[in-house]
């Protein structure tokens, strides 16, 4: 691709050009204007001039004698002196005289003022007047020829020197681009020069208010991408931290087991054994999504039955609730469909919410998922009966690895953040608030279109889960 410099140059000089060849040739047709105006008068004040002449005697013509071949005609300069030409004519058609100029045949016909003729082969500008009183008709002319020249040797004279000024033109607007593309190296030299841990602002000098906004964006990208770093180091520290506590457990309980005396010691690092396994189990599985929903699309997508999920999900969660006696209880309203970018991610996010709402209430108690659709939105509701999110907490239940004092225990503190990222992702809203008779009320808040009926593609809901 062409450069920025070039591409500016070319179109600037390819501007300019265009501009002076306008004014050359419009220069050029107002001085054919002028120049026709001025010959015009100069053709009618020759012949009142010859008029005059003849009335005052001062040129012998009469109607008897020879022709006269030397008639005074005004000049016009050195180039002009001989090119006026003047012709007498009797009112019957008699030629009386004429000037050593003129050519052999009649200048014009009969009319009086302005008008064009071919004389010999040339074209000629011809004014014509009557003298009534000694019945003459005197024609003055000059050939349109001489127009011509004098109307090229004025737009030459322009054109000359704007052909020799050009180089210097496209000189001085190279190094004009070029000084006004400085900030631009500036920048190039500044994000070149820097180490790839360098992530601060770009220090390129003051920016012309035009690259302000590149600026600006190379900031605000370098800043969230320095963002990024942090949260992945962060990421990996707790999880690194997390998955190092049940597996430390894992290994002393092994180590128990092995050494056990009797069959209740082995049973009961055995069983301990297992709770480690099922909450790096759980861990693994919630980092995985983590990572799945923060790199999950946005925009597109395609139409899922909600309801449909709802059912089959409670369906997955039947062997957890059941192993904390909890009962699952389901209020959604049937053929809710929802166009979503990626069908995993309501499935993640409603996963976690139920997880832990089920983890976190009482044995005997339920847990209720409520859905329905209003005004082009979908709201899940999942309610639960346990001790709830204190008010100091409810703003930092969603960051990750965060547990609170209300959390239950063996909790990795990724549950809502991955249900937060995933609600996001969907364009969505993540709500938390205190369930009326106790407990806690987690609301999901998604916009939906209407199935795609004309699209003939079947909505998706176990699948999704599944793939949950």
């Amino acid at each position: 691709m062409t450069s920025i410099r070039v591409r500016l140059f070319a179109i600037l000089l390819a501007a300019t050009g265009a501009v002076w060849l306008s004014a050359v040739w419009w220069i050029q047709h107002s001085t054919r204007a002028e120049v026709e105006q001025v010959l015009d008068a100069r053709l009618a004040e020759a012949a009142q001039m010859v008029s005059s002449l003849i009335s005052d005697r001062r040129i012998d013509v009469t109607t008897a004698g020879p022709v006269a071949r030397d008639l005074p005609v005004p000049a016009a300069g050195a180039d002009y002196a001989r090119q006026l030409s003047c012709q007498i004519w009797s009112l019957d058609g008699a030629l009386l005289g004429a000037s050593a100029s003129a050519p052999s045949g009649r200048l014009a016909a009969e009319q009086t003022g302005f008008s064009d003729s071919l004389v010999d082969g040339e074209a000629w500008r011809v004014y014509t007047m009557i003298n009534e009183d000694l019945g003459l008709r005197v024609m003055v002319g000059d050939r349109l020829t001489v127009r011509d020249r004098l109307v090229a040797d004025v737009a030459r004279g322009l054109l000359l020197p704007a052909l020799a000024i050009l180089p210097v033109l496209a000189a001085l607007i190279w190094i004009s681009v070029g000084r006004g593309l400085a900030p631009l190296g500036r920048m190039a030299r500044a994000l070149g020069q820097r180490a790839a841990e360098d992530l601060g602002p770009v220090a390129a000098g003051p920016l012309p208010r035009e690259i302000r906004p590149m600026g600006a964006a190379l900031d605000g990208l370098f800043a969230r991408v320095a963002a990024a770093r942090a949260r992945e180091k962060s990421f990996t520290a707790f999880a690194a931290h997390e998955l190092k506590t049940p597996l430390a457990g894992i290994k002393t309980q092994a180590q128990i087991a092995a050494m056990a005396p009797d069959e209740a010691t082995r049973r009961q690092a055995l069983a301990r054994i297992e709770s480690g396994v099922a909450r790096t189990d759980r861990m693994v599985r919630q980092l995985l999504e983590l990572a799945a929903v923060d790199g999950a699309p946005a925009g597109g997508g395609e139409v899922i039955d909600v309801t449909r999920l709802v059912s089959d999900l409670a369906q997955d969660m039947q062997r957890l609730a059941a192993g904390r006696e909890v009962r699952l209880v389901l209020k959604v309203a049937p053929g809710l469909f929802c166009r979503i970018p990626d069908p995993v991610l309501p499935a993640v996010a409603l996963r976690n919410i139920v997880e832990n709402a089920v983890l976190a209430s009482p044995a005997g108690e339920e847990v209720v998922i409520e859905g329905v659709a209003r005004d082009a939105r979908i709201t899940l509701s999942v309610l639960d009966r346990g001790p709830g999110i204190p008010e100091a907490e409810r703003t930092r239940v969603t960051e990750r690895f965060f547990r609170g004092t209300s959390a239950p225990a063996g909790g990795s503190g990724l549950g809502l953040a991955i249900a937060q990222v995933a609600v996001e992702r969907l364009g969505g809203r993540l709500g938390f608030a205190p369930r009326t008779g106790g407990g806690e009320a987690v609301r999901i808040a998604l916009p939906c279109a209407g199935p795609d009926r004309e699209s003939g593609r079947t909505p998706k809901g176990k699948d999704a889960a599944a793939r949950a």
